[in-house]
């Protein structure tokens, strides 16, 4: 591989030209996931590597974000994003980003409910559509401070319809069109919706039957954020059969998931080399074989469910990339039981859509902070759509201002 800087780069020629580059200041051949801390480079070496990346594809990268992206891998993605960004300079280009199980809260969106006439037509619609399957309101349910927003059966729906409702006050009220779509865990299948990939009446037999036959396995299980590299909670959970890795969010955000009391040694474990961890606000080990018990149920309860293809890029945390084959059945299915790939399919995203804009479509911010981890100091602007239980319509209407949408519909 020569120096010459590819013409108009993706991921791979990015990797190849600092593989190239990085080997010549190392003085060997480095690998595209070694570690920054392994290439043996010094002060001058990385900013002279600095240097050479702002004369070769412009003004893409600030030296502090090599401690931010330190592999190869991590560095292509990261200025293959830039470069788009670049490219698509002073044009809005909004990612969708769903949040997952665990962002929850009695009244979420209330605010938003009372002020905007647009986001209750979305949520009423939601509300139908969930009903016959969950036997009630999930609109009163979320508006109405129930505490039993938290149980499992529960909590996948309304977080479904909180996400539709969003999405789609932002997509045919405001006029926001995204440019990719991601979710996160259950925030999935509300991607898939926006995406085109499933009809809502089809998504909402797939949450109500995910949510109810996962209340009923076995309790005791758990799941644990941790500040680990995914290496080192795995490291730590060795003598934990049972404990798995249920999604990695960013370099150093690793979920564990499994029996709480595995959780607990493994806590101590992480604990004692100084990494921290703090137990997620759910009922079971999500995102792990412990889920394996319920997938017969939900398969055959789910098998006339037709999923179509994504008729907009639709990024996939169970294989952390574009996914563009149809949404079926076996696809949900296998969703239950692996781990979130949500960094490499976030990382995915920003470079191959270069979006100017990340908005996070769900009840409080959770996702954005791993966002902006990911992207780094000159990624796009990331967005929360709902900050938590005081966000508004003043709130939203500041969101799409940044989006050049709007304006909002009055109440």
């Amino acid at each position: 591989m020569s120096g010459k800087a590819p013409g108009e780069p993706g991921e791979r020629e990015f990797a190849a030209w600092l593989t190239e580059r990085i080997g010549r200041y190392a003085g060997r051949e480095v690998g595209d996931d070694e570690d920054l801390s392994g290439w043996g480079l010094d002060s001058v070496a990385l900013l002279s590597l600095c240097g050479e990346i702002e004369e070769q594809f412009g003004p893409l990268f600030d030296p502090a974000d090599v401690w931010t992206h330190p592999t190869v891998r991590d560095l292509a993605h990261y200025l293959a994003m830039r470069h788009g960004m670049r490219r698509n300079s002073g044009r809005v280009r909004a990612a969708f980003v769903f949040t997952g199980q665990g962002a929850q809260h009695p009244r979420m969106t209330a605010g938003l409910h009372r002020e905007l006439t647009a986001y209750r037509r979305h949520l009423a619609v939601v509300d139908e559509a969930v009903a016959p399957y969950l036997g009630r309101s999930v609109a009163g349910l979320i508006l109405d401070g129930d505490e039993r927003v938290h149980q499992t059966a529960l909590t996948q729906p309304a977080l479904f319809a909180v996400g539709y409702a969003l999405a789609m006050t932002l997509v045919e009220e405001e006029g926001v069109r995204p440019v990719a779509v991601l979710g996160h865990g259950i925030g999935e299948l509300a991607a898939a919706v926006v995406a085109g990939a499933l009809a809502l009446d089809d998504a909402a037999r797939l949450v109500c039957c995910r949510g109810a036959f996962m209340q009923y396995l076995p309790s005791g299980g758990g799941m644990m954020a941790t500040c680990a590299s995914p290496f080192e909670a795995a490291d730590a959970a060795a003598g934990e059969p049972e404990v798995t890795i249920g999604a990695v969010n960013a370099a150093r955000a690793t979920v564990l998931s499994g029996p709480v009391a595995g959780l607990e040694r493994v806590r101590e474990r992480l604990a004692a080399v100084g990494i921290a961890s703090t137990f997620l606000q759910v009922q079971h080990a999500f995102q792990s074989p412990l889920m394996q018990p319920m997938t017969p149920r939900f398969e055959a309860a789910a098998r006339h469910v037709t999923g179509g293809r994504p008729e907009l890029p639709y990024y996939s945390t169970v294989y952390g990339r574009e996914y563009d084959e149809p949404l079926t059945t076996a696809y949900w299915t296998a969703q239950i039981t692996t781990p979130v790939r949500f960094a490499d399919a976030a990382r995915r995203m920003l470079a191959q859509q270069g979006p100017s804009h990340v908005v996070e479509i769900g009840p409080r911010a959770v996702l954005t902070p791993f966002l902006r981890r990911i992207a780094g100091a000159r990624g796009p602007d990331c967005l929360a759509a709902c900050r938590g239980p005081e966000s508004d319509a003043v709130h939203l209407a500041g969101v799409l201002s940044k989006l050049d949408a709007g304006p909002l519909a009055e109440s």
